[in-house]
């Protein structure tokens, strides 16, 4: 390996002679060993984006290919890939390229062509060889050959003896003389590198100044110490045969919503932003307009206060930020540092208004002060604004008698959580171990995914694999802990039995799965039952958590919300007419007979909840807002449906009898024979015209 800046060379180098294959039986061969040490090393850099390269090396091969091969010079040992960034490519070749060979290489060649290797492809800040171009085999003799090649050419006498010796160099070079400490077997090695790599990130400053009043102003420097990191956004749409994204061209039209569905240049087009029914326009230029804009970057103290005011539970935002005073600034040191023990000394903290730059919304954090033996500096935290919290208002469980423990009950809570504590203590030492430190778990999510990418890049016909066991044994809980609850938890189900409660539920059918039966006519009353709770259906399952009545399916989500009382009844009717008048307004067939199946549903739904007044309003409102929009035709579906004022003889808390509802129909088909007569009258009109043409002669 060598290193050059933030880079480093690394040569890989494989025994792949005819004896790695060998093994006992039950176990896999050093070949196959030495085959997943390599290819877990190569994946990890290739998903931490790594800007290492990578170099691949083979000994014991039956064809030879190195620079250094001369008649009988490091015969057998084949550069199968010269340095470069690694990719998938060199993981299928280590996968199905590399074989066995059925040759003998001494290994001691196979390092000094890994070292030429690394040496001819890198600037290397000192040659590897002697001064005068000749080598030294790690005995201190030199070779008298000057007309070769920088490296010693193979000797025949003690060559074990040369090649322990150079060996012994190489590694002690590595860690000064604990260097041999680095050697690891194969299964030391695949425990080591059975996690992906974490991908790197370099530190960027952020600098600033960090201003107190119009008068105090400190040079500082940011950078971000705990970030929230999240799965780079690669993916993206490629042609299923060529698997080339070149060969896919991805083009949006608008057209208007018309029959001929017009095409509509882009540049006619305007955002708009939904608020309530209405839209309203917003070009470009109003949300340049609209945007927060600063004089630049912020790091403004507005105020101080008790460390204690500011609860942990206040902190949010995606990272932490490391405030250090600004580098070769003597004056911005002292400053900062005077802040931050004055801080620490008071028990205070600063509130500070944070603005990334000039396009960034500003944020009031808080910045706190963090003192160590090696540095000093300031941490800063968001905290939320007013719309950011939430309040829920919970009944008290202290004055509830059902749920006030016995003192046994307390005692046995006490035990578990002592028993289960992730920290251990060791009182003669007076050290502190943690049993659980999350900050060296890596995240589960990027581990499968990692797992599952490389998988589908080798393997693209076979189904996935299941997560790796080592994965899921880093979320479970450690083993000392587990061993130390186990009677404090027996206790526990003895203190706190559990009785099955059974619940006698319907036999549900296919007819009930896969159709929705509604009964014909008049609804009557009746009580609710278990069944009608837990209403099923496939539409059901695929709308997943419902929230709000959409727009999509509103008559079930409608439905749902007042079943399941995640909102009140009023609430979500409300939100079920707004989308009945959209439908309203299109003045279209199809949205008609949406408007028909919310209106259905909410008659059903209000008169099991015992809301039917709710629905005789929002009739009655309906008839007078058909009327103004003349969409006597609607209505004209409505009565066809049935749909009437909800009556005493239906639900008991109504006031409407059946001959009010009758009434109410019989006015509905008054408008509707008026708007009869208009039409027989124009009717009649364009007759009489038309005869007067025929009278002059144009028939």
């Amino acid at each position: 390996m060598a290193w050059s800046g933030n880079k480093a060379a690394v040569v890989l180098c494989m025994d792949v002679r005819f004896a790695m294959s060998n093994s006992f039986p039950g176990e896999e061969s050093p070949f196959e060993l030495a085959k997943k040490v390599m290819t877990m090393f190569v994946q990890r850099q290739v998903f931490a984006e790594s800007k290492d390269e990578i170099a691949l090396v083979l000994f014991g091969t039956d064809g030879t290919e190195n620079a250094l091969a001369g008649e009988d010079q490091y015969q057998n040992i084949t550069v199968h890939r010269h340095l470069m960034l690694p990719d998938f490519d060199l993981l299928e070749d280590i996968e199905s390229k590399i074989q066995p060979g059925s040759q003998q290489a001494d290994f001691l060649d196979a390092l000094i062509v890994c070292m030429d290797l690394i040496q001819q492809e890198t600037v290397l800040p000192f040659p590897v060889g002697k001064e005068d171009g000749t080598g030294d085999r790690g005995d201190g003799h030199l070779l008298s050959d000057h007309h070769g090649p920088s490296f010693p050419l193979k000797g025949i006498s003690e060559q074990q003896k040369e090649g322990i010796q150079m060996v012994k160099k190489v590694m002690m070079s590595l860690e000064g003389e604990d260097g041999l400490e680095e050697i690891y077997s194969f299964s030391e090695s695949l425990r080591q590198l059975c996690v992906f790599k974490k991908i790197e990130r370099r530190s960027i400053p952020w600098p600033c100044q960090l201003t107190i009043g119009s008068n105090l102003s400190i040079k500082i420097v940011a950078y971000k110490s705990i970030l929230q990191e999240k799965v780079k956004k690669c993916w993206t749409v490629v042609d299923a045969r060529t698997q080339k994204k070149e060969d896919i061209q991805k083009e949006t039209v608008y057209c208007l919503n018309d029959d001929d569905e017009t095409e509509v240049p882009k540049e006619d087009t305007i955002q708009g932003f939904r608020y309530g029914s209405d839209i309203i326009p917003f070009s470009k230029v109003d949300e340049e307009q609209m945007k927060y804009k600063s004089e630049g970057k912020c790091f403004s103290v507005l105020g101080f206060c008790r460390s204690s005011q500011v609860h942990m539970k206040y902190f949010m935002g995606n990272q932490v930020l490391k405030v250090f005073a600004a580098k070769d600034d003597e004056a911005a040191a002292v400053a900062l540092s005077s802040l931050i023990h004055a801080l620490d000394e008071l028990d205070m903290v600063a509130v500070v208004r944070y603005a990334y730059d000039r396009r960034a919304n500003p944020q009031v954090g808080v910045a706190f002060p963090y003192i160590r033996d090696a540095y000093e500096c300031l941490m800063y935290v968001q905290l939320p604004f007013m719309e950011d919290l939430r309040q829920y208002m919970f009944s008290s469980l202290k004055n509830n008698g059902k749920c006030t423990p016995t003192e046994a009950q307390l005692s046995a809570v006490d035990a578990l959580i002592d028993s289960m504590s992730l920290v251990k203590k060791d009182e003669e030492e007076g050290t502190i171990e943690d049993l659980f430190p999350t900050s060296k778990i890596p995240n589960p999510q990027f581990q499968r995914l990692f797992q599952c990418l490389l998988h589908r890049a080798l393997h693209p016909q076979e189904p996935l694999p299941p997560i790796q066991r080592h994965v899921l044994d880093m979320l479970d809980p450690p083993s000392e802990v587990t061993a130390k609850c186990q009677v404090p938890v027996s206790k526990i189900k003895t203190l706190f039995p559990l009785t099955e409660v059974l619940k006698k539920k319907d036999q549900v059918t296919a007819q009930d799965i896969f159709q929705d039966n509604h009964e014909e006519g008049p609804t009557s009353k009746k009580l609710r039952t278990e069944g009608e709770e837990a209403h099923f259906s496939i539409s059901s399952l695929a709308e997943g958590s419902v929230t709000r009545v959409g727009s999509v399916n509103p008559a079930e989500n409608f439905r749902v919300l007042v079943r399941q009382k995640k909102t009140s009844f009023e609430e979500a009717s409300h939100q079920l007419i707004n989308h009945i008048e959209q439908f309203l307004d299109t003045n279209e067939t199809l949205y008609f007979m949406k408007s028909m199946d919310c209106i259905r549903v909410f008659r059903e739904e209000a008169i099991q909840f015992s809301e039917e007044q709710h629905f005789n309003s929002f009739l009655k409102a309906l008839r007078e807002k058909v009327e103004v929009k003349q969409l006597n035709h609607f209505w004209e579906i409505v009565i066809q449906d049935g749909i009437t004022l909800i009556t005493k003889d239906e639900a008991s808390g109504s006031s409407v009898t059946a001959e009010e509802a009758k009434k109410n129909e019989n006015l509905t088909l008054y408008i509707k024979n008026i708007f009869k007569w208009h039409l027989l009258i124009f009717g009649e009109k364009c007759g009489r015209e038309s005869v007067h043409t025929d009278d002059n002669g144009e028939n």
